[in-house]
């Protein structure tokens, strides 16, 4: 029996300082409560990562954290959300924010990879790379090098007709350029993706 959706989401916090909070998602009333369990352990596991990553081998002091999260899709039985975290420590020049996303497929009762959202025999990564490399032309994007492809397990959340390809900070672009966002439709690839996965719903125009 498919879940009802949108989901419902609460919002859980971590800390009750005012520059040291955590704000993440939580799923509830869901049918399959161990899906929903499932579900919840990565998000609570993914938020605590990111912490840990901000903290886990720096010397220094955090002054601040602020973990944010979006939820960028929750329909046709697709839950996609990005998990952010800006931790600035005494004395450094700047802040830094990692962000990280999941997508789960409740329908088939998992988390999604970016390999599971297209055909097995497709070259995703090349496609995927070369459609990046001309919005980087096009956008006139300044990069620390010469971007070649993404990796196959890349950054990536759904939203709406649109799978979003992203890069962290200094992954492929200055600090100050942000994290580079590359929304490509799910139209411009339909012939690669795998029907039956979360872009296929996508693409149906009902």
């Amino acid at each position: 029996m498919p879940h009802s959706f949108p989901l419902s989401i609460k919002t859980v916090k971590i800390g009750n300082e005012p520059k040291r909070t955590v704000f993440y998602p939580q799923v509830y009333d869901m049918q399959n409560q161990g899906l929903e369990a499932a579900i919840n352990r990565t998000i609570t596991y993914q938020t605590q990562q990111l912490i840990h990553q901000q903290v886990g081998n720096m010397p220094t002091t955090v002054e601040e954290m602020l973990g944010l999260y979006e939820i960028k899709n929750n329909q046709r039985q697709i839950l996609s959300l990005s998990l952010s975290n800006y931790t600035y420590h005494f004395h450094a020049a700047h802040g830094m924010t990692y962000i990280k996303s999941l997508t789960f497929d409740p329908q088939k009762g998992e988390q999604c990879e970016l390999k599971d959202l297209f055909k097995p025999e497709s070259d995703y990564i090349k496609r995927l790379s070369t459609l990046i490399n001309t919005q980087i032309k096009q956008r006139d994007i300044q990069l620390l090098g010469t971007f070649t492809a993404i990796r196959p397990d890349q950054d990536f959340y759904i939203a709406d007709k649109a799978l979003v390809i992203y890069f962290q900070l200094y992954e492929i672009t200055p600090y100050y350029v942000g994290f580079p966002m590359f929304p490509i439709s799910v139209f411009d690839i339909q012939d690669i993706i795998n029907e039956k996965g979360p872009l296929g719903r996508m693409a149906v125009n009902n």
